[in-house]
């Protein structure tokens, strides 16, 4: 009987878990220090949950310290973890490009290097299509004169040390998130204001 039990409530749960993540899919950018754009992305309706990390490169498994040198190839990215019956791929890769700076080439703000280029990241030809067909689009309504956004297959995402996890909502008072990632994140939650939660 316990064993009858104990098996039944296992396939529960495993159909519960299963069921819950196929409700959400994954989207992954980069534009800049990560620390700021995780909360930009966190603050978005239909978002689950976003992890800071690494991609773009060729490095399995690097660290912050082999990223910052400039020789792995990865940029600092984030991982969105959304539900799309809320919040769809393209209005995620609306946020993206006006969020930050698609003009500059491995920069944003006062960070310099290719871990701070732009990426927008796909997984299939449908999201390929949405990113180029934005792009299109703010070039054609002159909204950017011109994008230096990479448009790159996803291959790999490495999580990120945990201290950067979160690090605006546990770091509020460092200079860095005062001076440059708070005007950003604050713009954003102007710019974007029917989409924050």
């Amino acid at each position: 009987m316990h064993k009858f039990t104990f098996i039944t409530l296992l396939l529960i749960f495993n159909f519960w878990f299963n069921d819950t993540n196929q409700k959400y899919k994954k989207a992954y950018f980069a534009s800049g220090c990560f620390w700021c754009v995780e909360s930009i992305y966190e603050n978005l309706k239909g978002v689950k949950e976003v992890n800071s990390g690494y991609s773009g490169g060729k490095t399995t498994d690097p660290t912050y310290r082999q990223v910052m040198s400039g020789k792995t190839g990865h940029a600092e990215a984030i991982e969105v973890i959304y539900n799309p019956s809320e919040i769809t791929f393209k209005t995620l890769v609306n946020v993206f490009f006006g969020s930050h700076d698609p003009t500059t080439l491995n920069k944003q703000g006062p960070d310099r290097g290719t871990q701070y280029r732009s990426i927008a990241f796909y997984e299939n030809s449908i999201e390929k299509e949405i990113i180029e067909n934005y792009i299109t689009e703010l070039l054609f309504n002159n909204t950017y004169y011109k994008i230096t956004t990479e448009v790159l297959k996803f291959k790999e995402f490495y999580l990120a040390e945990e201290y950067h996890q979160d690090y605006k909502k546990k770091n509020p008072y460092n200079p860095y998130i005062l001076n440059v990632s708070a005007p950003r994140i604050n713009k954003f939650k102007i710019d974007y204001s029917e989409l924050l939660k």
